[in-house]
């Protein structure tokens, strides 16, 4: 996985994190608490963008 851009977006008392994957231009969101720390919230988001990854990767 090349470089992972990261961009939040407070929504109450979530945020909405969406990660993007540089080279392939896969993005994922994900809804987590406000109250995790920014490492948490990449760390949720990084699991989606792999499992998305592994996916794509499967189906070709």
């Amino acid at each position: 996985m090349s470089e992972v851009l990261f961009e939040y977006m407070r929504v109450g008392n979530n945020v909405k994190v969406t990660a993007i994957e540089s080279s392939t231009k896969v993005e994922v969101s994900v809804i987590v608490p406000a109250s995790l720390s920014e490492e948490q919230m990449q760390i949720q988001a990084l699991q989606k963008l792999r499992y998305v990854l592994r996916k794509k990767a499967a189906e070709e």
